[in-house]
């Protein structure tokens, strides 16, 4: 019992880590190739879905991770060649290395990239379009700079630090766990109490202004899931 235990363990850390560097992976991915924040997103979430569906042990991860950043392309209309995919993946991975030569290697990885895209597809019923945090972010990130004082705001870099936590969301499965107005509320409210920056008092709390629907307990899951990836991730490095 003790061997299955340790074997499952083992096997949860190992998909642990394969999902901290795909995360990466997609995230270098996107900067190199030029992508908008929000299609890098879409390539995470596709990422994140689709292992939640299927073992990690079952496809190749890398295979995968490829094939969604190609179709998050497409879903967010900034197409990417599969080309352009495949050589930036291949630098990930062999750093200084020329780009691959149009040859048979290379033909059958892109028809690999192609053919792994239909799967995703058909794993997630074609439910492909997700609605992200970011624009839920900004709105927030603009009410409450109307109300902060002037002066502490511009002394803080809450906005710099809440997209840094936003992005971070995607590094785990939280980002497919918790809705996307409680994840911009809960990067919102963690980057302000870091900073300790005050927002004035009123008859409800500026959380539930901003959206009615979020509780503290849902402010404080999410905050708790980032945390947790964080420490997961530190005991991974």
């Amino acid at each position: 019992m003790l061997n299955t235990w340790y074997r499952c363990a083992v096997s949860m850390l190992i998909c642990v880590i394969e999902s901290f560097e795909m995360s990466f992976l997609l995230r270098c991915s996107g900067v190199k190739l030029g992508m908008r924040s929000v299609p890098v997103a879409t390539a995470c979430v596709l990422y994140h879905h689709f292992f939640d569906r299927v073992s990690m042990h079952a496809y190749e991860p890398y295979l995968v991770a490829m094939s969604c950043v190609y179709l998050a392309g497409k879903v967010e209309e900034q197409h990417i060649r599969t080309r352009d995919i495949i050589n930036v993946s291949h630098r990930y991975f062999n750093s200084g290395s020329a780009p691959l030569e149009c040859d048979k290697e290379f033909w059958d990885l892109r028809d690999s990239v192609v053919q792994c895209e239909l799967l995703i597809l058909r794993q997630l019923n074609f439910h492909v379009s997700f609605e992200h945090p970011h624009k839920y972010l900004l709105h927030y990130l603009l009410s409450v700079k109307s109300i902060v004082n002037r002066h502490a705001w511009s002394r803080t870099p809450v906005a710099e630090t809440s997209w840094a936590l936003l992005r971070d969301c995607y590094h785990g499965v939280m980002c497919i766990r918790h809705t996307p107005q409680h994840i911009a509320i809960a990067t919102l409210y963690l980057a302000l109490n870091s900073y300790g920056v005050e927002l004035p008092v009123g008859e409800k709390e500026w959380w539930q202004v901003l959206c009615e629907d979020v509780t503290k307990a849902d402010i404080d899951a999410v905050i708790s899931d980032l945390l947790r990836l964080y420490d997961m991730e530190a005991k991974c490095i």
